[in-house]
């Protein structure tokens, strides 16, 4: 397989940068997604929005709620709802696991990155992620804050 940097179809289209900030990522999942025709014309100039939507599996389907995609100008008669749900593809047990997550362990199901993979077919990663209180957002800023300043002093000393 390709890596992603030497690909020309693959490209980050949407991240969810405030993801790892307010959620305590502790495994991840790739997804596929359904679109109309509009949304991929849309997501292919780049045009979309995850840091507000989140996953979650209701009558035994997977679901991507709030998601924003924006309209495409050419695709008038055919358009598609800016913010509709839309269903994620994932296989039988990993939909399983992910409810089995959700409902009892009291996880979330966090969009991370929303990608075209090395194919050029638009992948969405999902974390399944535990929210992070403030002292542990706070404890996490001070470990980067004394990596940086570790590095600082290397270089300095070296």
């Amino acid at each position: 397989m390709a890596k992603p940097k030497d690909n020309p179809n693959y490209k980050v289209i949407a991240e969810n940068r405030r993801a790892r900030h307010d959620y305590a990522i502790e495994e991840d999942l790739e997804c596929g997604i359904m679109l109309e025709g509009s949304e991929v014309k849309s997501l292919r100039l780049g045009q979309a929005n995850i840091a507000e939507s989140y996953a979650s599996v209701e009558d035994g389907e997977l679901w991507l709620i709030n998601a924003y995609i924006a309209p495409y100008a050419q695709a008038k008669t055919f358009g598609h709802e800016e913010r509709r749900k839309r269903k994620l593809l994932v296989g039988k047990r990993e939909l399983s696991k992910l409810w089995n997550e959700s409902a009892r362990k009291g996880m979330t199901l966090v969009p991370l990155v929303l990608y075209f993979n090395h194919r050029g077919i638009a992948k969405i990663k999902i974390g399944i992620a535990k929210g992070k209180k403030t002292v542990d957002k706070r404890e996490t800023e001070k470990k980067r804050d004394w990596q940086r300043q570790k590095a600082r002093l290397l270089r300095q000393g070296g």
